[in-house]
């Protein structure tokens, strides 16, 4: 799979005349906890050529493709890109952080990490979370059997929630990084679901773990509780620093 994702992402560099600067794994096979039949989830940033930048008139900005059953590959252009990170986008927050990279620019996330922290705004990252946990206690989590995989997305959520909102910064992607937040009495039981997890497919029900459960929507309320609470941060200097390097890789596409 990773020569076929290589062979993909070069082929999209000469069918679409774009540099791809970056590209990482962004689904549960980069948080941590995939099963046998996960699909590849790849998302990337690209660089158009210099003459795209100088029309009076701005172009697409996103690729989108076909999702088969193994491989689901779209990218952002860089432009479009780093204004959502001027924007505290928590989805480029975490394809920055993915322990799998399948294609890299020479230096190009190391340009960008000190930048993370200042563009990150804990109110709209708690706002995200929340979001995602909201369908998994509301709507996903409420039967007596519940999907395993919706389980850990939103165990992955409530995790990143309660780092905004305990540490007032961003949040790891991974959910091994996270899982410190957990309070002791279930991690057992996570390991347990973890390991059933591994070997089973991505529409496996389980009984639903009323503690657990119980867990999340108490981070749910917490998180609900301290959504006003948290500062909106604008960093003096951020968009002068993301223009930068806006032109230092449009100019290496010369």
């Amino acid at each position: 799979m990773t020569n076929r994702i290589a062979a993909a992402l070069a082929a999209l560099e000469s069918e679409q005349g774009i540099r791809i600067l970056y590209a990482c794994e962004s689904g549960s096979r980069a948080w941590g906890f995939p099963s046998p039949d996960s699909d590849y989830d790849v998302r990337f940033i690209y660089a158009q050529p210099l003459a795209w930048y100088l029309g009076l008139d701005e172009g697409p900005d996103t690729l989108n493709f076909p999702v088969d059953e193994e491989l689901d590959v779209a990218g952002w252009e860089l432009r479009k890109a780093l204004r959502l990170l001027r924007g505290s986008n928590a989805a480029l927050f975490e394809w920055l952080q993915s322990p799998i990279v399948y294609r890299e620019a020479p230096g190009f996330r190391a340009q960008l990490a000190p930048l993370l922290p200042l563009a990150f705004n804990p109110k709209a990252g708690l706002h995200h979370y929340l979001g995602q946990l909201r369908r998994g206690v509301e709507e996903e989590l409420v039967g007596e059997g519940v999907r395993l995989k919706r389980l850990f997305y939103a165990l992955r959520s409530a995790l990143a929630a309660r780092w905004i909102r305990d540490k007032h910064a961003l949040p790891p992607m991974e959910f091994a990084l996270l899982r410190p937040l957990l309070p002791a009495d279930l991690q057992g039981a996570v390991d347990e679901l973890l390991t059933q997890k591994a070997d089973s497919n991505e529409k496996t029900m389980v009984a639903r773990p009323a503690a657990l459960v119980e867990f999340l929507r108490a981070e749910y309320a917490a998180g609900q509780a301290a959504r006003e609470t948290l500062p909106v941060v604008r960093p003096a200097g951020l968009g002068e620093a993301l223009d930068e390097v806006l032109r230092q890789q449009v100019a290496r596409t010369l």
